[in-house]
């Protein structure tokens, strides 16, 4: 087996073993510790311009199959194992890991202590990173030189509108590289879905006729999205019922006066302790985000902090004080688990109920 080398912008390198495409790449090192899932991550959009570390163990024991993608098309930018799977067996698999990272062409490495490199992580943030075949005189200089794709959600997320008919509610889903788990957690509610690009206007949104909107995750710093995208969300928020998910949340935050700010190194994984701050419920939850809403900038605002995350208190749900608005940093729709918080699906069924749109 080839050697490849993990090379992190601190200078540090790792040795394994490569496998899936042969080509080179650079990207933000994040870790990941779910213990399954690992489909669903790599195909998860909020990963784009990311290389993407399991904690587990051993990856790729069941293969990948056809259910379990949450995107058409993945585009992190590696992915980082311990031990990737010699033999897989499931019966829905379509094929092995390996082949599924060389199909599009993302580079992975395996026979590295993914432990230790999180706890290097842990202690001094987030970098940049790269995954070579040889490491040379230029490589930490162009690690160090790469910077995030600004457009990455342009990239991530639909550039045309699509619908997924039904005899529901009618929801309006503002992609911004969204999860299938999402759409599927509205066609279990019978919702009937019409999905808009990220540049919709809020003359879009209208023109469909929707019950509720829903702003959908994404990828990158919510600061990069156009002041044009918050005011559509500023003027869709008193007509219609919202519920923002991760980036959308994120983006309802801003669209509100709130500041966000990037973290030391992230919540990802399906482990994460969250409380109601109305109820006093907890839930664990599935999360991928790098930035978080800072809580003291909520002061001015007219929104209130609804979900917390236990361990750190970062928010995780803000609720509108004036409109029936809410939103969640992690998943609901929790994709491949757990599935505590999907009730707040139910919520925004609820709220659309109570809110009725005069059309």
């Amino acid at each position: 087996m080839a050697a490849r080398y993990l090379v992190l912008e601190d200078g540090t390198i790792y040795t394994g073993t490569a496998f899936g495409s042969e080509r080179e790449s650079i990207g933000e090192l994040v870790f990941s510790t779910g213990m399954s899932g690992y489909q669903q991550s790599i195909t998860d959009q909020s990963y784009n311009n990311e290389i993407l570390m399991f904690t587990n163990p051993l990856i790729g024991n069941y293969g990948v199959n056809r259910d379990n993608l949450e995107s058409q098309v993945p585009t992190c930018q590696g992915v980082v194992v311990r031990e990737v799977a010699r033999r897989t067996t499931n019966w829905r698999m379509t094929m092995s890991l390996a082949d599924y990272l060389a199909q599009h062409d993302i580079p992975g490495i395996s026979e590295i202590d993914t432990r230790a490199v999180t706890r290097h992580i842990r202690q001094f943030g987030a970098m940049k990173a790269a995954l070579v075949n040889d490491v040379q005189e230029t490589t930490l200089a162009r690690v160090r030189a790469w910077s995030r794709d600004p457009q990455a959600i342009n990239e991530s997320a639909t550039h045309n509108a699509y619908s997924a008919p039904a005899t529901g509610r009618r929801i309006a889903v503002i992609d911004f590289g969204l999860k299938y788990s999402i759409l599927r957690e509205l066609s279990k509610r019978n919702c009937d879905v019409v999905v808009l690009p990220p540049t919709a206007t809020v003359q879009d949104v209208e023109a469909v006729y929707p019950d509720g909107v829903l702003l959908t995750n994404g990828p990158g710093d919510p600061t990069a999205v156009p002041e044009r995208t918050l005011n559509m969300i500023r003027t869709v928020e008193q007509k219609y019922p919202l519920l923002g998910i991760c980036m959308g949340h994120q983006l309802f935050a801003l669209a509100n006066g709130a500041t966000t700010t990037k973290m030391k190194f992230g919540h990802r994984g399906f482990n994460h302790p969250v409380r109601n701050l109305v109820t006093g419920r907890i839930d664990f939850t599935s999360q991928n985000h790098g930035y978080m809403v800072e809580r003291d900038s909520l002061a001015a605002t007219d929104l209130d902090v609804l979900l917390e995350e236990i361990n750190d208190h970062c928010v995780e749900g803000l609720q509108h004080q004036q409109f029936p608005a809410f939103s969640a940093q992690f998943h609901p729709d929790a994709a491949p688990g757990p599935h505590d918080a999907d009730y707040l699906f139910d919520e925004f069924m609820d709220l659309i109920d109570q809110n009725p749109v005069q059309k």
